[in-house]
């Protein structure tokens, strides 16, 4: 089964146990899925279904940080449990040491020696990590290695 036809299958599930979080966030979630296969004209891999989940998170993310700003309690709380429900569709994160190990490995893999390659090593490091960073992690570690 691959993720998309669990997200329908979790999303039938959640209707019929009357999970109203977890039935709007698949919605949404299958919703930006259609969109982007719509735009590409097929069907999207696993990993690209893997980035538009995190990019579902990173947008909840952000606008926990925004409405902290603007002092809006009431809706932090939910997006946080909209950010569970997804991160339960991705894999588990790398931690920091783990991910440094791997920007290491690329950086000699690829004879990057200055921020110059940066583009390089970012482009070897996403598909290495296959969504268990974001990309903002990655470039922040791989621009202190090589900057």
């Amino acid at each position: 089964m691959n993720m998309r036809e669990k997200l329908a299958e979790d999303l039938k599930s959640s209707m019929k146990n009357q999970d109203k979080v977890r039935t709007k966030v698949l919605r949404m979630a299958l919703s930006s899925i259609k969109l982007a296969e719509v735009e590409k004209g097929e069907p999207l891999e696993d990993t690209r279904l893997l980035s538009i989940l995190q990019k579902e998170v990173k947008t909840r993310e952000e606008t926990i940080a925004e409405a902290k700003k603007a002092d809006r309690g009431e809706m932090i709380d939910p997006l946080k449990e909209e950010i569970v429900v997804l991160k339960d569709y991705l894999p588990k994160e790398l931690t920091d040491a783990e991910l440094e190990e791997i920007i290491d490995e690329i950086i000699r893999k690829v004879n990057a020696e200055s921020i110059k390659q940066m583009g390089l090593v970012m482009k070897e490091s996403i598909t290495k990590v296959a969504g268990r960073a974001s990309n903002d992690r990655i470039s922040k570690i791989a621009r202190s290695k090589l900057g």
